[in-house]
């Protein structure tokens, strides 16, 4: 299904009214940042002020915060660097997040840590790994103004 609404956005001819299900967002190409960009301008992009439209429950969403990184600093990635089980019934993910620039590349780690059996998860490991995810694009300065008052 996300491969046909791509695809279906890829196919949309000048002048089409956009697909009202396709749920991806593709800028113009005048308007969206360059593949090859300083760090700089990336990390100032990133440190803009989310949309109100996007924040639920004074957080963004991990999806959102991925499409935000991949729109300001195209050719990201992440990675688990660690899951540590505690005797305490927990589960804790060390995630980094790498921005690459044309001037190099940088990385933030955070962490994320649910109980396993309150019963609020499905799956714990992936709810802390969005937590951990969300924290290190946070630490790039995407939606911090959620964690402090302006």
């Amino acid at each position: 299904m996300e491969v046909e609404n791509v695809k279906k956005v890829e196919e949309k001819k000048e002048g089409e009214e956009e697909d009202a299900t396709t749920n991806y967002v593709v800028a113009p190409f005048d308007k969206a940042p360059t593949l090859t960009r300083p760090l700089e301008e990336i990390l100032r992009d990133l440190n803009k002020r989310v949309p109100d439209s996007l924040i639920k429950n004074n957080s963004i969403s991990w999806y959102h915060a991925n499409r935000m990184l991949s729109f300001y600093a195209p050719g990201w990635c992440g990675e688990i660097r660690d899951v540590i089980y505690s005797d305490n019934g927990s589960v804790t993910v060390v995630y980094r997040v790498t921005v690459r620039g044309t001037d190099g590349e940088v990385h933030r780690e955070s962490t994320g840590t649910v109980f396993l059996n309150n019963g609020k998860y499905q799956d714990p490991v992936a709810a802390a790994e969005e937590v951990a995810f969300r924290r290190a694009c946070a630490r790039f300065g995407l939606g911090l103004h959620l964690y402090h008052e302006d």
